[in-house]
């Protein structure tokens, strides 16, 4: 399958008679008709709620998509979430949840999938999954359907972020027998559902998601990108799909060269993150916007990831004038080296309780313990019988307080402050300035958006009629 130089085969490249590139013309003209949308382009979802309600509604109403964070969030705070969003844009206006993988708490993903299906949520993006989850393949055979003419109606659309090619072929195959058949086994789809379900992929449409703020493979968007289409074309031979899968462009994206290297590699929309975090709507603290607003691209840095510590998978975050990337890489070596909190010797304790966790490690532990207890009771037979697992809850613990002193503005402990955010950040700043939204307070994310795109626009025509001549 063929793919043009902006986007998949079904990709505009401009809208007016005069051939030139428009913002509205950028991407693919299916995945713009299938969202209702008026750019090719989402705000993708930020965790703890920071791609807040107001966020989502106010890209809504501009023609665009954003996704609300729902990772880390609490069953009835994301019901009032999808309220809040269904109220603010109604009559079919576009919006989406993201759907976080939870390998150590699959019953919180099961518990948001409900809140999908009764709320009648049609979009989500699904983010850091390592397989196929059985809650993921309940949300996208619900609602599968014959129409009239035979074809497969799907009511509700996956976008999956990703960054790898076995995930992206998970993502291209269709959703795995062995768990279409437990679901129907306990009358979780029907059998329609069921046979229909090896016809179509998981997902509608790939964000390939290149070195970005918080998780992140440290991927190349010009590697990543071409590959992901090549391997999406081979899947769509091998499974004969009525519909392309479209791909598009994710990490790195804050300016307008960003967005046309995306395009002209063949994105068929791109997703932004880390510059949507420094807006007016972002929910995270005031503290934390002044902090992005003064980065440049290089004070970011990596650090493990909190959720998936033990697998040392790794998140990037913002490191001028914080401690956090080198303690958590601390607690992360400290970890790997050894076997048990009782290995670690008195002076790094004593350094870990004073300075890290402002508390003893015993205390630590009984408030880890309290919180799996409520939310994962297996997590906390795991640590009693093996003394390793136990220090991880421990340092685990670290991160999720390291995110909400950010979350809260705790200024008395900057130096601890978690903050998921890419280099994009830095060269949007770099773009801005000097401008109307060089001040975060100005910066409002569908105005963000708009100006971009029309930027892109501007400089693919113009970097396409040649080099100017000194």
């Amino acid at each position: 399958m063929a793919t043009s130089a902006v986007g998949a085969n079904e990709s505009e490249v401009g809208g007016a008679a005069s051939g030139e590139i428009t913002a509205e013309s950028l991407g693919s003209r299916g995945f713009k008709g299938d969202y209702r949308l008026r750019y090719a382009y989402l705000a993708g979802g930020m965790a703890k709620g920071i791609a807040s309600e107001e966020l989502v509604i106010r890209i809504g109403r501009a023609g665009m998509m954003g996704f609300f964070g729902t990772g880390g969030l609490e069953p009835d705070r994301i019901e009032a979430a999808i309220r809040t969003i269904q109220e603010g844009l109604p009559d079919g206006k576009p919006y989406g949840m993201n759907l976080l993988f939870q390998l150590g708490n699959p019953t919180l993903e099961e518990q948001t999938v409900d809140l999908f299906l009764r709320y009648g949520v049609r979009v989500v993006e699904a983010a850091a999954y390592l397989q196929i989850s059985p809650a993921l393949v309940r949300y996208r055979l619900t609602g599968l359907e014959r129409g009239a003419g035979g074809e497969i109606r799907i009511k509700n659309r996956i976008i999956a972020k990703l960054s790898r090619p076995e995930i992206a072929k998970l993502f291209l195959s269709p959703a795995p027998e062995r768990l279409v058949a437990d679901l129907l086994r306990d009358d979780r789809i029907t059998r329609e559902q069921a046979e229909l379900a090896g016809r179509v992929p998981m997902a509608d449409d790939l964000c390939v998601e290149a070195d970005s703020g918080g998780h992140t493979d440290q991927g190349v968007l010009t590697i990543l990108v071409p590959a992901i289409i090549r391997l999406r074309d081979e899947m769509a031979r091998t499974h004969g799909y009525a519909k392309t899968v479209r791909v598009g462009a994710a990490g790195g994206i804050g300016t307008p060269a960003a967005a046309a290297a995306a395009f002209m590699l063949g994105a068929d929309f791109i997703v932004t993150g880390s510059i949507n975090q420094c807006t007016a709507e972002a929910r995270i603290s005031d503290a934390v916007k002044e902090i992005l607003q003064g980065l440049d691209v290089q004070d970011t840095a990596y650090a493990p990831a909190g959720d998936l510590f033990t697998l040392g998978a790794k998140v990037q975050v913002v490191r001028k004038g914080i401690m956090f990337p080198l303690r958590a890489n601390k607690l992360y070596d400290l970890y790997r080296r050894h076997d048990s909190l009782d290995g670690i010797d008195a002076k790094t304790r004593q350094d870990l309780e004073q300075r890290y966790f402002k508390r003893t490690l015993d205390e630590v532990y009984e408030e880890t313990r309290a919180y799996w207890l409520k939310h994962n009771p297996e997590e906390i037979r795991r640590a009693e019988q093996d003394p390793k697992q136990r220090m991880a809850l421990v340092f685990r613990w670290y991160f999720g307080r390291a995110l909400a002193l950010a979350l809260e503005g705790d200024v008395a402990n900057k130096a601890d402050y978690q903050i998921y955010c890419g280099p994009a950040m830095g060269a949007f700043n770099q773009w801005v300035k000097g401008t109307g939204i060089e001040d975060w307070r100005n910066r409002h994310v569908d105005q963000i958006a708009e100006q971009l795109m029309r930027e892109t626009a501007g400089l693919m025509n113009a970097r396409l009629k040649g080099p100017a001549v000194s």
